[in-house]
């Protein structure tokens, strides 16, 4: 069972509900690219709506320097948000100023607004006690459903719980629910899927995933940091040399657990990583000098496939190659077309640019679970604290 009371438990009609989501969307030229993190906001949001209270909105949105920064507005995600709620949504250019303390004074019971990008104020990302003090001081009740931001000891994730009654969305219980009880009961067998560019971001997920999978596959650039530890040349693939020592005891960690850890036998190879490379499938002892490895070969997304095919939970985190690039794209493809044609599996995908690949090739609806927060459900999968949880009441 979840640990921490949720928006659930209180008492919120008539009340200013501080909520904190995660609406750092991608922008183009001016517009929401993608509002899905805005839909996974929406239960907690109409919760609130239904049950009378006054909503005031929270985000942060891209990395501005603690300033006001017109690209980094949250007015294009505003209008998103009307949309798919169907009702107004109440918008001011400021965060803990006057216009922000008179919009909040006006609101009536079932009204939401949405204040302006909270890192637009130097206090939010230093989790300074006055901005937090301040920011406090517009509501009734805290509700944190910003998953993706959860690991983040920011004023707005976590200092704010210091004053007034905390408590989780439905979003971000649901995010730690599955992600936690997967690593503590899951149907098998267990395959976790790792991908990215370095080893060194996922070690200690790598590390708490070894006492519960029975295959480990792992590919992207991370790999070739294996692979070197396995003593294989890889040409000029991306290597942390600095990692190699503790990747052999990883892989000598995997062999006494019993885990079956799978690493590419070939890769789609190119001088350079542009989209008209010309490329050449070779195997993973056979790299020549001047190349390095961009995607898994075709011997590997079948030896990948049949491990996916088996499985009864799935976890995926990371793509398999370059994949937003053609000629380096048909092992993440065909890995996530593997993952959403097993439909006997729990699958859970761990955010990030896994997701992205998800929608790429239109298989987002293919899976079980797909996680809001990639550096959040790493660090949550790794038994690392996450300060926008951990502040919030206890049941």
């Amino acid at each position: 069972m979840f640990a921490k009371k949720t928006v659930k438990d209180a008492d919120v009609r008539g009340k200013r509900v501080l909520v904190r989501v995660d609406f750092n969307v991608p922008l183009s030229e001016g517009a929401v690219a993608d509002d899905t993190r805005v839909r996974a906001a929406l239960p907690t949001l109409r919760y609130l709506i239904d049950h009378g209270a006054r909503v005031i909105i929270l985000s942060h949105l891209g990395r501005p320097k603690g300033e006001q920064d017109p690209q980094f507005s949250l007015r294009p995600v505003r209008r998103v948000l009307q949309r798919l709620l169907g009702r107004n949504v109440l918008f001011v250019d400021d965060i803990v100023g006057r216009e922000a303390r008179e919009a909040v004074e006006r609101m009536v019971d079932g009204e939401i607004l949405m204040l302006e990008n909270v890192r637009f104020h130097p206090g939010e990302k230093t989790n300074d006690p006055g901005f937090a003090a301040q920011l406090a001081s517009l509501g009734d009740l805290y509700v944190n459903d910003a998953f993706g931001a959860a690991h983040r000891a920011h004023a707005s994730t976590a200092g704010l719980a210091g004053h007034l009654p905390a408590y989780a969305g439905l979003l971000l219980a649901r995010e730690v629910e599955t992600l936690s009880g997967m690593l503590a009961d899951p149907e098998r067998p267990f395959v976790a899927i790792l991908g990215g560019s370095k080893v060194s971001d996922k070690f200690g997920v790598i590390e708490r995933l070894l006492d519960v999978v029975d295959t480990l596959v792992i590919g992207g650039g991370m790999c070739f940091t294996l692979l070197v530890a396995k003593g294989v040349d890889v040409g000029r693939s991306l290597v942390e040399q600095e990692w190699v020592e503790p990747a052999k005891a990883m892989l000598d960690a995997a062999k006494a657990k019993g885990v079956d850890l799978l690493l590419p036998v070939d890769f789609v190879a190119a001088t350079d990583i542009v989209d008209d490379a010309d490329t050449r499938v070779v195997g993973r002892e056979e790299i020549p000098p001047d190349m390095m490895g961009l995607d898994i070969g075709p011997t590997s997304v079948e030896l990948f496939k049949e491990a996916i095919a088996s499985a009864r939970t799935i976890f995926w985190n990371g793509p398999m190659g370059v994949f937003e690039m053609k000629p380096f794209e048909a092992g993440t493809r065909e890995v996530a077309v593997a993952v959403g044609r097993n439909s006997r599996a729990v699958s859970v995908i761990g955010g990030g640019d896994s997701v992205a690949a998800l929608k790429k090739f239109g298989l987002e609806e293919r899976v079980t679970f797909v996680s809001t927060g990639g550096g959040a459900s790493m660090k949550l999968l790794e038994g690392a604290s996450l300060p926008g949880l951990d502040v919030l009441l206890d049941r």
